[in-house]
């Protein structure tokens, strides 16, 4: 392919990209496939003479985008938002083509000074502690990782290696395989799948705390915890907590899990995936409390901040305790500029050695949406959330599960655990918003997180339309089938179902079916 049809192909491409997005809600939200079916459209081996481009674009139509969940939709509710951008999109592309690898500063200056830039500029619009800033005195800094689990690990292992170092200088009659083999770690029973999955990896036991009723993790039971693990002579090692849970977007208590982890010499760290886009609004400022008390933090610029997946950012109070425990070095990765200053070579900061440029999409994003534009996005969610909440709780039939948070609404039918079952089979079935269920304490709720590119107040009216006729109609045979297992006759079905309609079954919606 010479420059003049990759010329050709790009602009299609573009072109491609922006009909799909500007006509993404003429889509359902999730495919209608079945396993295998993308598999038996497609040859069984690469293609022995290279096809046109056009071909190529035709079957991404043909075959790929209809086996997709559309998560750029704003009628995907589900999980939390994977956020992209116009900037992101073309930053994205501009990575490809440029194609640089950054895991050293001589690889690609521009790659990790621009990172450092970028980090040094999203620590002060999330209003985090001066000591996460590259530009600051101390040892602390940011770098991007891919993703939120790839963050937690790190953080995980930088605590298990510093804590093994710990206890063989004040334990030497230990050896280095009883030390790991007493080795445990805390979450909350609310955390994400990834905090106990790092556990795995790190062959390091994660137990995962009972939160309060209010599903927040507080510092009295990871004080007990502890205690408990001491006296059976384990080694405490790090508290991963997290603001913004994926069940409820709840907020575990930060200052009181500090002040056992700074008592107890625990390393903390702070999962804040989602709710880390809060910190750059005045009206969430609660949220920032205790954060300067923590040793890592770690936060998804592709959920609220517009740059699209993979870009996880992650502050380090003491870069230096990640560079030790993950340093390796090799003759090929040396340059003369090793030492000479404080530019960081950000492959001591992660698992992997080699680094894709994601500072350029970052910066390219932040740099066309303004920090103005970046608020305006949050508070956008967070009024679309209430709007949700608002229809949640006009309507007798439904119930709040947890307070609002955010973007995210946790809500059920009232009733038994059958009536969340049937209504979110009713509308995956019907395929047009995608939401996900959760449970606590024995009831299961929905979640109704305000995701895609750009959602808007019509979006959320069309999801509750959805949601509470899908209701009116499984309520409706619910109430016919109870009637139907008594003798009856057809006049009595019939005035059972008009009085179901008289008492608060629904409106119009109710009516239509």
């Amino acid at each position: 392919m010479d420059f003049d049809e990759f010329r050709e192909f790009g602009h299609a491409s573009i072109e491609f990209i922006i009909n799909y997005l500007s006509g993404i809600r003429e889509r359902d939200v999730l495919p209608s496939v079945a396993p295998y079916s993308v598999i038996n459209q497609l040859p069984k081996e690469i293609p022995e003479k290279p096809e046109h481009w056009r071909e190529v674009l035709k079957d991404l139509e043909h075959i790929i985008l209809p086996g997709l969940t559309h998560w750029q939709s704003p009628y995907f509710n589900a999980f939390f938002p994977s956020s992209s951008s116009a900037g992101s999109i073309v930053g994205e592309l501009l990575i490809a083509g440029i194609g640089v690898l950054g895991f050293s500063w001589i690889c690609s200056p521009a790659c990790t000074e621009l990172e450092v830039v970028v980090m040094d500029w999203l620590a002060k619009f999330l209003k985090l502690p001066e000591h996460f800033q590259h530009a600051s005195d101390g040892p602390g800094g940011g770098v991007i990782q891919g993703s939120a689990s790839e963050a937690v690990l790190v953080a995980v292992l930088a605590a298990r290696e510093q804590a093994v170092l710990s206890c063989k200088e004040t334990h030497p009659e230990l050896s280095e395989s009883e030390v790991r083999g007493k080795l445990i770690a805390y979450s909350s029973d609310q955390s994400n799948s990834c905090i106990e999955k790092a556990g795995v990896l790190a062959a390091m036991p994660i137990k995962l705390l009972a939160a309060d009723e209010d599903l927040i993790l507080r510092g009295d039971t990871l004080r007990k915890a502890i205690e408990e693990d001491v006296a059976a002579g384990l080694i405490p090692v790090i508290c991963i907590a997290t603001l913004g849970t994926t069940g409820t977007c709840a907020y575990d208590d930060i200052e009181s899990l500090a002040d056992v982890c700074q008592a107890l010499k625990v390393w903390l760290h702070v999962d804040a995936a989602y709710a880390g886009g809060g910190f750059a609004l005045e009206e969430c400022a609660e949220l920032r409390r205790g954060l300067d008390r923590v040793d890592s933090l770690n936060f998804n610029l592709h959920k609220f901040m517009l740059v699209n997946f993979d870009c996880s950012a992650m502050w380090l109070r003491d870069a230096n305790k990640v560079v030790d425990s993950f340093n390796v070095d090799r003759i090929y990765l040396k340059h003369k500029h090793e030492g000479q200053s404080q530019i960081p070579d950000f492959r001591h900061w992660q698992i992997p050695l080699g680094r894709r440029f994601r500072a350029l999409k970052v910066w390219i994003t932040f740099r066309t949406l303004g920090a103005e534009g970046l608020r305006n996005h949050v508070r956008k969610h967070i009024a679309l959330a209430q709007q949700f909440e608002s229809f949640v709780r006009n309507d007798s039939r439904f119930e709040m599960v947890a307070p609002q948070a955010l973007g995210l609404v946790c809500f059920r039918p009232r009733g038994d655990n059958e009536n969340t079952t049937q209504l979110l089979q009713r509308l995956m079935e019907r395929k047009k918003i995608y939401m996900v269920k959760a449970e606590h304490a024995g009831r299961q709720f929905l979640r109704f997180a305000v995701c895609g590119m750009d959602a808007k107040p019509s979006d959320i009216e069309f999801a509750w339309t959805e949601i509470e006729s899908q209701l009116t109609a499984h309520l409706a045979e619910k109430s016919l089938a109870e009637v139907a297992r008594k003798p009856s006759n057809v006049s009595d079905l019939t005035q059972h179902f008009q009085m179901h309609l008289a008492n608060g079954g629904g409106g119009t919606h109710e009516k239509s079916q």
